[in-house]
């Protein structure tokens, strides 16, 4: 036998009793490896948990009691539901709660002859507002047409003769309006407010475009309501 020959047998039988020796030292390191990880994950949750909860370090694997969760646990058995559905016990409750209604109170009041109360702050028709001389108080700031959200005011102003600003032309239309109030809160001197009057429904759309004529005659109608109800809400504003 040639010399080449007898080293390549002799390599195969190397490696072929070397295979067993791998394979149980590739068992032997995956083995450290998963104990490594184990360890590791560990010592980062005794890390990152306080204290007191070193001491009960989480279980490895949850116990087959927790497992098994009886999701109708609490819950109305069988028996119940088969009595409440032959029984007509819900139809009966419901019965009941209208038994106790009629002897009771109504709730509802007979509109339009029977009003409820409204708050002080109760945003209606609007308004605009004079002094006790009958000077009106608006001065043509322009606040309430620039804080508007809707766009509906529209204010034209001049100067008068003492130099004062007076408006000429003050137009609200309320087929735009929100009744958010913004333009009462805007408004220094209390000119454009809004009263608890809410029945003023037309039947053509041109009454709802109000002029500075209307507005006056609006506050001068409303006056004294206008006056109590801000002096009711003065201290929260």
């Amino acid at each position: 036998m040639s010399l080449a020959r007898r080293l390549a047998l002799q390599q195969s039988r190397t490696r072929v009793a070397l295979r067993p020796a791998q394979s149980q030292g590739s068992i032997i390191a995956r083995q450290f490896l998963a104990r490594s990880l184990s360890t590791s994950s560990a010592r980062l949750y005794a890390q990152h948990t306080p204290d007191h909860d070193h001491a009960h370090p989480p279980a490895s694997a949850s116990s087959s009691a927790d497992l098994d969760v009886n999701p109708y646990k609490g819950q109305a058995s069988a028996v119940d539901k088969a009595v409440h559905l032959f029984f007509f016990t819900e139809i009966l409750r419901g019965m009941w709660i209208v038994m106790e209604q009629i002897f009771r109170p109504p709730y509802t009041i007979m509109y339009p002859f029977e009003k409820g109360p409204l708050s002080p702050r109760f945003r209606g028709e609007h308004a605009l507002r004079r002094y006790p001389s009958g000077e009106e108080r608006c001065i043509a700031c322009k606040l309430c047409e620039a804080i508007c959200p809707a766009q509906a005011i529209t204010i034209e102003s001049e100067a008068r003769a003492d130099g004062s600003r007076r408006t000429t032309k003050y137009d609200i239309d309320m087929t735009k309006c929100i009744y958010c109030g913004f333009c009462q809160e805007a408004c220094p001197v209390d000119a454009i407010v809004e009263t608890q009057h809410y029945e003023y429904s037309t039947e053509t759309r041109e009454e709802l475009l109000y002029n500075k004529e209307k507005l006056l005659a609006n506050g001068d109608r409303a006056e004294a309501e206008i006056a109590a109800n801000l002096q009711a809400d003065h201290a929260y504003r």
